[in-house]
């Protein structure tokens, strides 16, 4: 992580409302995002949007499909001329469909992307059976094209991206809404899986063995920090329409060491950040709490 910082703003909700996690990049920065890397020089990346719409489209059924469908490109071009530039991306704001420009950005770079994703929930919903529409109950199912069939053409070309052996899952702890809409786990298909109380166990070790277990697939990996991995009365900022209560969870301490040992391990091309609505934190302090966690992780990882 010593290389160069890209910043990439992601203005995106969705959920297609105004404001909320649209919001997120802009109320990150206003608390300090850019200096928290230390010494190393960075550089911010911005996107425009179209409108949001909350209605799910026809066809596909994807709510928000026009923004999303430029997220995914404009994500996917920022993060490759970052990668080009020799610039580590961090992208930050919007929700876990970045992941879908992300990936298959560093996967177009290096031939081949590995991911280790940390989050509290698995996100393979088909969309034949998604309640909602939104992309990032469903991201991981598309970048291993084990779902898609109803996406349409401009995202299907980017996919798939992933390959379930570069793939290391980090602190799922929704197995009660998987079970409710007949979803299997990943943990069944080859891809590395750690639930949060092996992680709080041990931080470092959940994340020496996920490292290792993606290099051996593929060389440079995408680290993805969703964080509803948190505990819920640790991260107030997160919740979304629909919300079910979740126990378990981890603290910031143990993803700080979780997130630090990863980044030490190498081969790390780019990191996103995701899920925060500052419309849920009136006095900003989540924000200053999320700036504080890049800063610990960049000082013990440089």
């Amino acid at each position: 992580m010593g290389s160069p910082i890209q910043l990439i703003a992601t203005p995106f909700d969705g959920f297609g409302r105004e404001g909320h996690q649209a919001r997120a990049a802009a109320a990150l920065s206003a608390a300090g995002l850019d200096g928290a890397f230390g010494t190393r020089e960075v550089q911010r990346s911005d996107m425009a949007l179209p409108a949001p719409d909350p209605r799910r489209a026809p066809g596909s059924g994807l709510m928000n499909e026009a923004a999303l469908l430029e997220l995914v490109d404009a994500i996917h071009d920022h993060v490759g001329d970052a990668l080009a530039a020799g610039r580590f991306p961090v992208v930050h704001g919007g929700e876990c469909s970045v992941l879908l420009g992300a990936v298959s950005a560093l996967r177009d770079h290096h031939g081949r992307a590995g991911l280790v994703f940390v989050d509290g929930h698995e996100d393979t919903t088909p969309l034949d059976v998604s309640p909602d529409g939104e992309a990032a109950n469903m991201e991981l199912g598309l970048l291993l094209r084990i779902t898609g069939q109803l996406a349409p053409a401009r995202l299907r070309r980017r996919l798939p991206a992933l390959e379930p052996a570069a793939l290391a899952m980090l602190g799922p702890r929704d197995h009660e809404l998987r079970r409710s809409l007949n979803i299997a786990s990943l943990a069944d298909r080859g891809v590395h899986f750690c639930g949060c109380e092996a992680i709080a166990a041990d931080p470092s070790r959940a994340a020496v063995d996920a490292v290792e277990h993606v290099r051996s697939t593929a060389p440079s990996w995408w680290l993805h920090t969703d964080l509803d991995v948190l505990a819920q009365d640790v991260f107030t900022a997160g919740r979304v329409p629909d919300d079910e209560d979740e126990p378990g969870g981890l603290d910031w301490a143990q993803l700080t060491e979780l997130t630090s040992a990863a980044l030490v391990c190498g081969g790390c091309a780019g990191w996103s950040i995701v899920i925060y609505d500052p419309e849920q934190d009136a006095d900003g302090s989540q924000a200053r709490r999320i700036v504080q966690f890049v800063s610990d992780v960049a000082a013990q990882a440089a």
